[in-house]
This record gives C-alpha cells, structure tokens and sequence, in this order.
C-alpha cells in the first residue's frame, strides 16, 4: 500500500483538492495520515473510496445521505461492487519494455529508479495488476526462451516479492472480513502470483491466511478445520501430465464437498475441462478473481442481514 499526497489523489479521483478536503474534514469519509514534514497522506484504500464516492454521486446519491452512511458500510459495499477498469488491468507496455531493456545487460540502478518511479504514482493495486504481475510473465517467457539469464528472473522476482510483501504489512487486518486461505499445493513452488492475489484479497478487506508454496493438501485441510474458510484460492503454475491432473482433481473435489475453492494460474487454465463438471472455480485472470471476491462479499453482506 503506498501512501500519496493530495495532488496525486486528485489526478487518480477526477475530484479537485477542494472536494477532497470538505469531504474529509465535515464528513469524516477519508482519514489522511500526516507525513513527518506534517503534508496529508492518503492510502490505497482512501483513493479507492473517493472513486467509489464520486461513482455513487453520478448514480444520484448526495453526498450527505452517503456520509450519513457512515465510512466503514461504505468500504463494505464499494467492496462489493469494486471491479477495475480495464485500463486498470491492462498492462503497461512501453514502461515493460524499457524495464526489460535495464536487464540485458542489468543495469540495477536504472531499473530500480524506473520501476520505483512508475509504482508510486499509481495505486499499488493497479500497480500490480498493469505492472508487477506482467514484469514477472515477461521476465519468465524470456528466461524460458533462453533470452535471459536465470540469475536476472530471480532478482526480479524478489524485487517483486519485496514490495508486495511490503505493501502486504501496511494493510489493516479486516477480523471480520470473509477468511481466505491462499496457497501453492504440493509440487508448486512458484508463489509470486499467489502473493499478488493475497495483496489483492487482502486490500479488498478480506481477512487473509496466505500458506506459501508447497503445502500438501492434507495439512490445508487440517488447518481449514480450524479456520473453517470462506474461500481457499490455490495458486496452480506448473502444466501437471493428464495422470498428475486427475489425482490432485480428485483431492480437491474431496475437498470441495466441504470448502468453497478457486483455482488459478498456467497450471489451473490447463485443467479448464476437467473442471467444468466440479463444484471448484477456475479463476483464469485478475477479472475474473476480482468478481468472485465481489461475490464473496455480496453473500457475506447477505448472511449479515
């Protein structure tokens, strides 16, 4: 999650400074932390609000009745309902590939000041979506084309993980959010696409247990026991053999009976027929995740009431 000045929320809300600050100051709807040179600071999710806001006005809301409405029922719904753009969604071709020109060969310093550059000036969620998730596909196609050196596809991936763990410790933790178990079954080590959607989940305001990769399917089971989740999203990257296939289909159906679950990732796609009789989703890209977690949220809100 990072933090930006009012300038930028302006630029990123389509509202004016002016706005912003009545709507902060007599509604209470956003609450901007204060730098330590004493400059306003929004978040992530105080940006997302203020769309959603400006949204609901265009629908015929005032903005009385929402703050009325109270902040916290107002996340609850805009997560509901909360669905990027497809701009949103659309990776950043030029920035990619003048990324990709600082590695061959690596050139640290300037790969670094342009991708820090580019990711502070947009929300982290989109950065993810239009930047960090489409870096790390581009850098494992070249890797896997024998264009780019192994050495150079794990320094990227762990600048990645750096931030998304980063941004992952500055999100609330949502207590009574739906609980999300995110992990890589048995077999499946590469995470980062797993660590992208516990960010994504999480700042939606879904109370999330992110498991890591390799986690054998029998101890996800005892600790949904304890959990007792609302959804398990299981990160599948690796294409398994048709036998490979039908024997962790036939766990996760086990598993099904008891626990709503999600699939996604190279690996999931690949299985996209087998799992079309099943009670599991198939979650083929970030709009599609992005629905379900609505969903998710509208059968919560439901239970509520």
């Amino acid at each position: 999650m990072y933090n930006h000045r009012i300038h930028r929320v302006a630029k990123l809300t389509d509202l004016s400074k002016a706005v912003i600050r009545v709507w902060e100051r007599r509604y209470g709807l956003v609450k901007p932390l204060r730098s330590a040179n004493r400059y306003r600071e929004y978040t992530d999710e105080d940006v997302a609000l203020l769309r959603f806001l400006k949204e609901e006005l265009n629908r015929g809301y005032t903005i009385g009745v929402l703050a009325d409405e109270g902040r916290e029922s107002l996340l609850q719904r805009m997560r509901m309902t909360l669905i990027p753009k497809q701009e949103e969604l659309t990776p950043h071709k030029n920035l990619l590939n003048e990324l990709v020109w600082c590695l061959d060969p690596l050139d640290k310093i300037r790969f670094e000041q342009k991708l820090n550059g580019a990711v502070a000036v947009i929300s982290f969620d989109e950065a993810v979506q239009r930047i960090l998730l489409p870096l790390q596909l581009r850098v494992g196609e070249l890797w896997h084309e024998g264009r780019l050196n192994i050495a150079i596809e794990h320094y990227v991936t762990k600048v990645i993980q750096q931030k998304l763990f980063s941004a992952m410790n500055q999100l609330p933790i949502n207590e009574f959010g739906p609980r999300v178990l995110i992990a890589c079954p048995n077999g499946e080590f590469h995470e980062i696409g797993a660590q992208a959607v516990a960010y994504l989940t999480a700042a939606r305001g879904c109370h999330v247990y992110y498991l890591g990769p390799n986690l054998p399917l029998e101890d996800l089971e005892a600790l949904c026991e304890r959990v007792r989740p609302d959804l398990i999203l299981l990160s599948l990257t690796e294409t398994k053999s048709d036998e490979e296939a039908h024997r962790l289909l036939q766990d996760l159906q086990l598993l099904s009976h008891r626990w709503h679950i999600a699939v996604g990732g190279k690996g999931a796609v690949a299985m996209e027929q087998l799992l079309e009789n099943t009670k599991i989703a198939l979650l083929n890209d970030l709009a599609a995740l992005h629905n379900h977690l609505a969903s998710l949220f509208s059968i919560q809100q439901r239970a509520f009431h």
